[in-house]
């Protein structure tokens, strides 16, 4: 059974860069595409003082693709202020994953109202987080008005949290469309929640076709919760690794520990709480018998 839990992301939460053009910007473009973000800062840094172009979105995604939320702060902060309000929404997610809640906003609706749409999207999920559930709706409505591609998803994602079968349905059917394969993601995750399994299932499968986000962990939860079927479970699991889904360590973790194989869980577990997936974090401690009242005092 799909999670409406589970936090709702944009598959990308930014405009698309355009190619490097200089060789600093492609040495750190390499980087990057190798799961080196850290190691191509400096290299872009440079780039974007030699003026090539793309390099600002490049060095962008290296402060975030590897964490420096500060450090992506103190460089998109001014650069933001000065005018780029096209960097607005990237300031908005390294304020949020600090927990500066009121600067992570002012980024995030400033990216809204400059045209990025699709910042939208993590403007909801930080109205969420706040318990401005009523706001984060009414957000991605909007976006979803708009022709945001990622906004109908997750509005059903959020009326699935609600608890607002109703809605959740409704958006979902109004959107469901096989250009957008997350739609009938949602299409399925309305349908397990429905007590459908067979329609979920068919829903899934087809977005599956299409490429949908998370839709072989979709398709896992459902086999697991309808079906009781752990092999086949697992087996989208580990495609969910394969085609890199949104929490894909933590789902897999969670299914290992749950099948009484948490030694096998724990390297997917510390990648995911490297990431900062703090469910992740919960689950090593307990695998660890690390009690979460105990704060070393």
């Amino acid at each position: 059974m799909p999670d409406p839990a589970a936090a709702p992301r944009p598959v990308q939460p930014w405009p698309v860069a355009p190619p490097p053009d200089g060789p600093l910007s492609r040495e750190g473009k390499e980087l990057l595409d190798d799961d080196r973000p850290a190691e191509a800062i400096d290299l872009l840094r440079r780039a974007v003082a030699a003026g090539e172009p793309g390099s600002a979105d490049l060095l962008a995604r290296a402060y975030l693709d590897s964490g420096d939320w500060q450090g992506c702060i103190e460089w998109l902060g001014p650069h933001v202020a000065q005018g780029h309000t096209e960097f607005a929404g990237r300031l908005g997610v390294a304020y949020a994953e600090l927990g500066d809640v009121d600067n992570a906003e002012q980024a995030l609706r400033l990216a809204v109202n400059s045209g990025e749409v699709v910042a939208a999207n993590d403007l909801a999920i930080l109205l969420r987080d706040t318990d401005r559930l009523a706001e984060a709706l009414h957000v991605l409505r909007h976006a979803a008005e708009g022709g945001d591609e990622q906004a109908p998803a997750n509005l059903v994602a959020l009326y699935l949290e609600a608890g607002d079968l109703i809605s959740a349905a409704e958006a979902a059917d109004a959107y469901a469309d096989d250009s957008r394969p997350d739609t009938i993601v949602a299409l399925g995750d309305v349908r397990a929640a429905e007590s459908k399994p067979k329609a979920a299932e068919k829903a899934y499968l087809r977005a599956i076709q299409l490429g949908g986000v998370r839709a072989h962990t979709s398709y896992g939860q459902l086999l697991l919760a309808a079906y009781g079927d752990a092999a086949a479970a697992e087996e989208e699991f580990r495609l969910a690794w394969r085609h890199n889904e949104p929490g894909w360590p933590y789902t897999l973790g969670r299914f290992l520990i749950d099948d009484g194989r948490p030694e096998e869980a724990r390297e997917f577990l510390e990648a995911a709480a490297s990431w900062g997936d703090r469910d992740a974090s919960d689950l090593l401690n307990e695998i660890d018998g690390v009690d979460p009242a105990d704060d070393g005092t």
